[in-house]
């Protein structure tokens, strides 16, 4: 846990957990979207010829639910592994780009926790914390609690509504359209992250990117269309000061430099643990 300080300068210590619910509250509603797509990745495996403790397996170890459905197709059409392993590696190579972008709120944590907040990284933990560490300072909440809370509800949510897609997927109605529910939890993920004319610029390159992209194979139109994104995005930041930033995600151009030295004591406390 971290501190957060009063009024008075008195470190108010708030429990690990507090910061793990909110995180996990912040969450909720996304796992609406996320219950659909997991019993779709469940579905597809035994379909593609898995038994249902291999779909769960599968699950568990991989987790990543884009690059998880292409490798389960690719499995029930009988490719080459390494035509798998190559799939899933570039629409996984998002995650590079949000690593490098989440890094530095969390560059203070241990091995031991950078390798587990990696293992649980996903699209919706990675925008729910992100938001919530830009808003907020670092002594004013458990960066590391509050991002687990958040990537551990989905995690486990994931992993449940999987092992019921592969044990009860027969059951499943095909009129329901479990499929739709995949586009709807990204566009709940992006409508809230669109915030002024920068981001609305980012977001509008990016599908536009997306879009003519698509025909390229082995879905390298998602790379291609994010790495756009980040371009554009670097470079609208750059002409306004707010990039590069500090360790802690503050800008440079903006006092954050002077915050970083404020702040850096309440943030080393419980990050490390």
């Amino acid at each position: 846990m971290s501190g957060r300080s009063t009024a008075d300068g008195r470190a108010d210590r708030s429990p690990a957990l507090t910061d793990a619910a909110a995180g996990a509250r912040t969450t909720a509603p996304i796992l609406l979207g996320v219950v659909p797509f997991g019993l779709v990745a469940g579905v597809t495996a035994v379909e593609a010829g898995m038994s249902p403790v291999q779909a769960v397996a599968m699950s568990v170890v991989v987790f990543a639910g884009a690059s998880q459905l292409a490798a389960i197709e690719l499995v029930g059409d009988t490719a080459p592994v390494a035509v798998i392993v190559a799939t899933a590696l570039v629409i996984n190579l998002r995650f590079v780009m949000y690593s490098a972008s989440i890094a530095p709120y969390l560059r203070r944590l241990g091995a031991p926790a950078r390798w587990v907040s990696a293992y649980v990284l996903t699209d919706q933990a990675y925008a729910v914390s992100l938001a919530e560490f830009r808003e907020t300072a670092p002594g004013e909440r458990s960066r590391l609690w509050y991002y687990l809370g958040s990537a551990l509800s989905l995690w486990v949510t994931w992993q449940v509504a999987t092992a019921v897609g592969a044990v009860a997927g027969a059951a499943v109605p095909a009129g329901l359209s479990l499929e739709f529910a995949v586009p709807l939890t990204f566009l709940a993920l992006l409508v809230p992250a669109v915030e002024d004319r920068h981001t609305a610029a980012v977001a509008a390159v990016s599908g536009v990117v997306g879009v003519g992209a698509a025909v390229l194979p082995f879905d390298l139109g998602i790379v291609t269309a994010g790495a756009v994104g980040v371009a554009v995005g670097v470079a609208l930041d750059l002409r306004t000061g707010a990039f590069p930033v500090t360790g802690d995600g503050e800008p440079m151009g903006d006092g954050g430099r002077e915050r970083e030295t404020d702040d850096a004591a309440g943030e080393r406390g419980g990050e490390r643990r």
